[in-house]
């Protein structure tokens, strides 16, 4: 049976339309960019297939687009569609960010952070750098390393806030084990930030930690001034 030959409350685009992105499953979200499924299989059964042999969602989403363009009932077109949809998703998250617009909300961080960090398969180290009115004056990737550690330089977090005039910083590393929860180490670099940049009048906000689920923020914990664990 065709999609079109489903009830309409079924459909995934009449469905998306009456009750939003959110109750769609997995695959009916990619039945949506598919458009249409390989012969003799709709779009949502060929999506179910995808995610059943290349899942799960993340999994499928973190291949490049070259990878994609090669799975079966993907190809170039549908690929590159999808491909850019995960970068719209991404400047949509970065547009929370922009300079002008107070960060008013401080899981937006945390949210622009895991899109940007959580797919690498190295440890990476960023820093967003604020105004006095936590307005974003820029983003940079300061230190990356292996699978399981970067090096972390508080002079040199210090060095690039004193050279965006920056009043506050939020800094975040994701870890590619997935777990984000803080480790002691972790927790001794936060303090070692923290004593830097007040020594030039630069708070610093939160430290976030990206792995597989949500983000874990210091500042949430109360970790921010609390000393050497």
């Amino acid at each position: 049976m065709s999609i079109r030959d489903w009830p309409s409350a079924e459909r995934p685009r009449e469905k998306l339309l009456a009750q939003g992105a959110g109750a769609l499953s997995d695959a009916e979200l990619l039945a949506i960019f598919l458009g249409s499924g390989l012969r003799g299989r709709d779009a949502v059964e060929t999506a179910r297939d995808l995610l059943q042999a290349h899942g799960p969602l993340r999994n499928l989403l973190d291949l490049p687009a070259a990878a994609l363009a090669a799975l079966p009932g993907l190809g170039p077109a549908r690929s590159c569609k999808l491909v850019a949809g995960l970068e719209l998703a991404h400047r949509h998250l970065a547009a929370e960010l922009a300079r002008g617009e107070s960060l008013r909300d401080p899981a937006a961080a945390g949210r622009y952070f895991k899109q940007r960090l959580r797919a690498r398969p190295n440890e990476v180290f960023a820093a967003l750098f604020l105004d006095s009115q936590h307005r974003t004056l820029a983003c940079e990737e300061l230190f990356s390393g292996t699978v399981d550690a970067a090096a972390v330089y508080p002079r040199e977090v210090v060095r690039r806030a004193l050279l965006h005039n920056a009043a506050a910083v939020i800094v975040s590393h994701n870890h590619p084990s997935g777990s984000a929860e803080p480790s002691l180490e972790d927790r001794r670099v936060t303090v070692l930030l923290q004593q830097a940049l007040a020594l030039v009048d630069i708070r610093l906000l939160d430290h976030v930690v990206i792995g597989d689920g949500a983000p874990v923020s210091m500042a949430a914990r109360g970790w921010m001034g609390a000393g050497t664990p």
